[in-house]
């Protein structure tokens, strides 16, 4: 099977549930493992993907309701209508910021589709703080041999456009 293909995700209980994820910002696709953070390059949350912002917009990779909204603006949870769960995380240690550089009016329980803003992110201020801006995307209950992840390392991705992971959920059996 082609991961990159159009197939819709399946409903039947015996077939593989398929998710697409996309870029959340324009810039450069790379893979989880290559970020500066142990809680993201060890996959401690779980499996994804990370981005080398080049926009200061982050779109929702996956539509669905919101489940999080972290009070500094910088990490948004996702859950999709197949329940999948996915953090989008904005830059490195910039909890500690408290909302500085971010904008976003969205609160837990708001339904997000994919490719709408989630926030819009001063990244040079963050870059002044001293805070890297690789935004971390992470299926955070996919940890189980069921899940099978096909990444697509766009060197020039395009935020709400270019596809970024293929997330394939086996059947319990």
């Amino acid at each position: 099977m082609d991961a990159f293909s159009n197939q819709n995700e399946q409903a039947n209980p015996n077939q593989v549930l398929r998710t697409e994820l996309f870029a959340v910002t324009d810039g450069k696709i790379i893979s989880i493992e290559s970020v500066a953070d142990p809680v993201f390059s060890e996959k401690m949350m779980g499996d994804g993907f990370a981005m080398e912002p080049t926009s200061n917009i982050v779109l929702a990779p996956v539509s669905g309701r919101l489940f999080q909204v972290a009070g500094a603006l910088h990490a948004y949870g996702i859950v999709t209508d197949k329940g999948i769960e996915i953090l989008v995380h904005v830059g490195l240690e910039t909890v500690t910021l408290n909302g500085e550089g971010f904008v976003s009016s969205l609160k837990e329980g708001m339904m997000v589709k994919q490719g709408e803003p989630l926030v819009t992110v001063d990244f040079d201020y963050l870059i002044s703080q001293g805070r890297k801006t690789t935004t971390s995307v992470v299926v955070i209950n996919g940890c189980s041999s069921l899940y099978h992840y096909e990444l697509n390392q766009e060197e020039h991705a395009v935020a709400g456009e270019t596809l970024a992971l293929v997330v394939l959920k086996s059947p319990d059996k």
